[in-house]
């Protein structure tokens, strides 16, 4: 992967070419931002310009570095990144175990997401981790010697899923470096990851997408018009536009979800009756994975904030448009308001909280719900 194939982020990828071509490399660099801005492809990006010596910006002549790059198969780029048993790796399951689903995932999807890359693994009911045996591989691959003589890369996505004993051995392995060896941390939140391992990581942070950016990327695909609509529904956000242009069917059992979830929390103020319909539907959802469990609850986020920005006339910013029958953003909008809004988002960002800690879904979504009747029914 070269740099001209990934959109915008100009800026960043002059400040990593340009450091590159006069050899102020750091040896641990942490990239934060969303799967969406860009980060993986940007690292793979970087670290082919420097395995390969290209310079100058860009360089993609023909030849053997550059080829097994492209495949992701160059002996000197090393990849790990959270993974759990399956039904192909029951035991101690390792990032080395499955590179060839890796290698299929950054070709199809560089933008994709940790939901997606566990549901290629079909282990979306599972939490994927960096394990203490992961950081032992680590460490005895970057002892070999490099094949080409020279840097040694190790990109580890979503650092943050490291647990704690596997962040300690790699805190020992970033203090103690081997020669010539570009750790090349990515995470979407760097509060999960040891302060120590930050500390020891030059920062850099990968903003949201330009509008006219993700537009102007998706204009091969479709109308100038429909990419400019998609791209604002994206909220800087490639992979979140991707998804918008493919209709992804997740989004619309969501809606499906989140709209019964609403129907119900109303009525139960006035109907005893209509909380038994909350466990259920608490019941239901719980047993989902626990990946698409987080996925909605950011929807319904988006939905309560789409409704806030139709309530106080921001039409612009209002992207949400609800297929399902009888039910239309604009009269459920005078319900969000300034004095719920804040309460709603968060127990919302509790409940995720909660659910991405292994916390008992069925517990969560109900104690959710049962909270939602009542803010719901706050006055504006």
């Amino acid at each position: 992967m070269v740099f001209s194939e990934i959109i915008g982020l100009d800026h960043i990828k002059t400040h990593l070419t340009k450091s590159a071509d006069i050899g102020r490399l750091p040896h641990a660099q942490l990239f934060v931002g969303s799967h969406g801005s860009g980060t993986l492809p940007m690292a793979i990006a970087y670290a082919q310009y420097i395995l390969c010596h290209n310079s100058e910006g860009e360089n993609t002549q023909v030849n053997s570095c550059n080829l097994m790059c492209n495949k992701l198969a160059h002996p000197d780029l090393h990849f790990v990144f959270p993974v759990a048993a399956n039904e192909k790796i029951k035991k101690h399951p390792i990032s080395d175990l499955f590179l060839e689903e890796w290698r299929s995932f950054v070709r199809t999807n560089p933008y994709g997401s940790l939901f997606d890359w566990y549901q290629l693994l079909e282990i979306e009911n599972k939490q994927g981790q960096i394990s203490v045996e992961e950081s032992q591989e680590i460490v005895k691959s970057l002892s070999l010697k490099a094949y080409g003589g020279g840097w040694k890369v190790m990109i580890i996505w979503h650092a943050e899923k490291m647990n704690s004993a596997a962040a300690n051995k790699l805190l020992k392995l970033i203090e103690e470096p081997p020669e010539k060896t570009i750790f090349l941390l990515i995470a979407e939140d760097e509060g999960l990851l040891l302060q120590t391992i930050r500390s020891r990581c030059q920062l850099l942070h990968f903003p949201p997408l330009g509008e006219t950016v993700i537009a102007d990327a998706l204009r091969n695909k479709i109308t100038p018009e429909r990419a400019a609509l998609i791209a604002r529904q994206a909220n800087g956000n490639y992979a979140r536009a991707l998804q918008i242009l493919e209709q992804a069917e997740g989004e619309e059992v969501f809606e499906t979800w989140f709209i019964n979830w609403i129907r119900i929390a109303f009525s139960a103020k006035t109907n005893i009756a209509a909380i038994q319909g909350l466990l259920s539907w608490s019941d239901e959802i719980a047993k989902k994975g626990r990946e698409t469990q987080k996925k909605f609850l950011l929807y319904c986020l988006d939905f309560f904030r789409q409704a806030l920005m139709l309530n106080y006339k921001a039409d612009e910013l209002v992207y949400f448009s609800p297929q399902t029958d009888n039910f239309t953003l604009e009269k459920f909008a005078p319900f969000v308001h300034g004095n719920n809004i804040a309460p709603i988002n968060k127990e919302i960002q509790e409940a995720l909280f909660h659910i991405e800690r292994n916390g008992n879904a069925k517990i969560i979504l109900a104690d959710l719900s049962i909270k939602l009747t009542r803010l719901l029914h706050i006055k504006p």
